[in-house]
């Protein structure tokens, strides 16, 4: 009775790394990953011109009013609730992700607000963010994808 009994849990048992991988994490990350642990994150792509940048974010399924997009401190947020199907029965597979979702995503350069637009077509929202001043973007020069025979 002297020594205190040790606990693991069921994750520990099936998955022995990662209670380490999450102890390593710097604690502020930490709290980053549970502030919203409902919510899910779409996949997100930003990119940039000389004169905007534009974030495309695949949610199909989406109805009119379900989305909402904000902008502060350098950082553009969007949250939306997709709905189930309500389709009754026992899945095999399961992927789709239904209920809130949430991507917030560091902007590299500062953003007119006032002339954000955002619109949403085949599934993607694009969300077009104006730069308050235009800035020379960096593009890799395109290579063939195989070399070529001289």
């Amino acid at each position: 009775m002297g020594q205190a009994a040790q606990t693991r849990s069921p994750t520990s048992e099936l998955f022995p790394n990662v209670e380490q991988l999450f102890s390593e994490q710097d604690p502020a990350s930490r709290r980053r990953m549970v502030r919203h642990p409902h919510a899910w994150r779409p996949p997100t792509d930003l990119y940039e011109t000389e004169e905007a940048l534009i974030a495309c974010i695949e949610v199909a399924g989406m109805k009119e009013g379900y989305l909402s997009v904000s902008i502060a401190n350098r950082q553009l947020t969007v949250v939306g609730f997709r709905q189930s199907t309500g389709t009754k029965g026992a899945y095999h597979q399961m992927e789709i992700h239904y209920g809130e979702f949430r991507t917030e995503v560091r902007l590299p350069a500062a953003v007119n607000e006032e002339q954000v637009e955002a619109s949403y077509a085949d599934g993607f929202l694009k969300v077009v963010m104006p730069k308050q001043s235009k800035r020379r973007v960096q593009v890799a020069p395109s290579t063939p994808p195989f070399p070529t025979e001289d």
